[in-house]
């Protein structure tokens, strides 16, 4: 007797993070730098020389001032580099973002929107 097909789904659920489409998420395998201990939501830069990501600080003159990726989970480099999971793509709440010295959601938005990468304001607060 043949047996019927079946499948199952997750729900999509809030994290204060993703804002909506979940299904326009994209994520690639990242190395952060050692010496990180990041959170999830940090925004990330990659570092020109090595390829590397760490949190995006304004100050930064080794590429990793410019924002490209937000860090899908915690990702805990502090004793050597770790891989990782970064989003390139996907709508972000803003507030739910962790921003390096000198970036705010306001300072990155235009730059991030030209990769893909939407922030939308909290309507009740986060």
């Amino acid at each position: 007797m043949p047996q019927a097909a079946s499948f199952s789904s997750d729900a999509f659920v809030p994290d204060k993070l993703i804002a909506s489409n979940p299904q326009l998420l994209v994520s690639i395998p990242i190395t952060v730098i050692s010496g990180q201990n990041l959170v999830r939501g940090a925004l990330l830069g990659k570092i020109t020389a090595s390829g590397k990501y760490n949190l995006s600080l304004s100050a930064a003159v080794d590429g990793s001032q410019t924002p490209a990726a937000v860090l899908v989970d915690d990702v805990d480099a502090s004793a050597g580099d770790k891989p990782g999971l970064a989003y390139i793509r996907g709508d972000f709440i803003a507030e739910g973002l962790t921003y390096g010295t000198a970036h705010t959601a306001a300072s990155v938005e235009a730059a991030l929107r030209d990769l893909g990468i939407f922030l939308i304001k909290s309507q009740g607060g986060v």
